[in-house]
C-alpha cells in the first residue's frame, strides 16, 4: 500500500505500469514484528527492519534515507534504480 501511495503522489502516470509489475513480480507479504532493539532511526520504520530480519528477507526496496543508511549486509536496502542496476536492467526512463 506504502509503495502504491508514495507513486500516485510522485510519479502517478507509472502507476498502471507498476501494478502490472507488482502482478508479475514475486513477492511475500510479511507482517511486522515488534522488537526491543533499536537498528534505525525511525521508530515507524523498526516493526518493518524487525520483519526483514526475523523473515530471512534479501532485500528491502526503499527511497528511505533512514534504510539507505543501514549498513546491513542482510538484508541489503537498496533504491529501486540501485536494483534493476544490479540485475542488469537498462536505464529505461521508467526509474530515474
Amino acid at each position: 500500500m506504502e509503495f502504491r501511495n508514495i507513486l500516485k503522489r510522485k510519479a502517478p502516470k507509472f502507476l498502471p505500469d507498476a501494478e502490472v509489475l507488482l502482478a508479475e513480480m514475486s513477492y511475500e507479504l510479511i507482517p511486522a514484528v515488534d522488537h526491543a532493539e533499536k537498528l534505525i532511526r525511525d521508530a515507524k520504520d523498526q516493526p518493518i527492519l524487525n520483519a526483514a530480519i526475523v523473515y530471512d528477507v534479501d532485500i528491502i526496496l526503499t527511497g528511505d534515507k533512514d534504510f539507505l543508511s543501514l549498513e546491513m549486509e542482510h538484508p541489503k536496502c537498496m533504491t529501486v534504480t540501485q536494483f534493476l542496476k544490479n540485475v542488469g536492467v537498462e536505464e529505461s526512463g521508467f526509474y530515474t
